[in-house]
């Protein structure tokens, strides 16, 4: 999938976010001199802004913060996320440990932990395609991928405007895979487009110079890897089998080209 070319918010709108995501703390005084701005015109956006007023706050000393910092390690993801970690931390953790603490992160940020429809199975499916991803690229590549960044249930729904959901993300240097899960073998086009819709709010999270990599996997399904249109438009969706993830991973990386 291309990015997502759909303005979500104005120009500047999003270089302020990118100074205040960027930084570990900046005032509105030196955001509108980096910008060319007046400090009125900058102080109008932080209150007019739906993006500002989401995913930003101010401390005591005046200075703006993002919610989730736009560089890695992603300060603040923690969190919005039901596990977060690096690679090498989740695989070290042992099933019963790591299932423990995603419940107990879900808790924590109002997940829904109502199994009637299997969803601690769905925890437990997805975490063992994960498992079955890296042993693959462990044996494929030489990328340093236990310093990559992991989380699993996603909810960074703080406002009205910005919502974002994802079963998992991968981070790693200039791009996030964000990966939909369902335990099925037949694409539905309506989970397709459920897969793509939060692609444009993680490019504002993680910033330009990030390429967000979403896609599809059907943990029901074996050996296949394809690619689906996304609704009415001219854009493609990976979709892949879990035991075939790993050229979701190549597709943006190019490792077994």
């Amino acid at each position: 999938m291309r990015r997502n070319e759909t303005l979500l918010f104005s120009e500047t709108e999003l270089q302020i976010y990118a100074l205040i995501a960027g930084n570990d703390g900046i005032k509105a005084r030196e955001i509108a001199g980096r910008l060319g701005m007046n400090k009125t015109e900058v102080s109008r956006w932080m209150v007019s802004s739906a993006l500002m007023r989401e995913l930003c706050y101010q401390d005591r000393e005046y200075c703006w913060h993002a919610l989730v910092r736009q560089k890695a390690p992603y300060e603040g993801l923690y969190e919005f996320s039901g596990w977060y970690g690096t690679v090498g931390e989740f695989l070290k953790t042992d099933e019963k440990a790591w299932l423990e603490e995603l419940k107990s992160g879900c808790r924590r940020i109002g997940r829904n932990l109502n199994d009637q429809r299997g969803l601690i199975h769905s925890f437990l499916d997805c975490r063992k395609t994960m498992l079955c991803l890296f042993d693959d690229l462990k044996e494929l590549t030489d990328f340093p991928f236990p310093e990559w960044e992991i989380a699993f249930e996603l909810r960074l729904n703080v406002g009205r405007m910005i919502r974002i959901y994802s079963d998992v993300l991968v981070m790693i240097p200039g791009k996030v895979f964000s990966l939909e899960f369902k335990m099925k073998k037949d694409i539905d086009p309506d989970e397709v487009i459920q897969a793509a819709k939060y692609v444009p709010y993680l490019e504002v999270v993680f910033g330009r110079n990030t390429d967000i990599c979403p896609a599809l996997v059907l943990t029901g399904e074996k050996e296949m890897f394809t690619y689906s249109k996304i609704g009415k438009t001219d854009y493609i969706l990976p979709v892949s089998s879990g035991d075939m993830l790993f050229n979701v991973f190549n597709e943006y990386l190019g490792f077994l080209a």
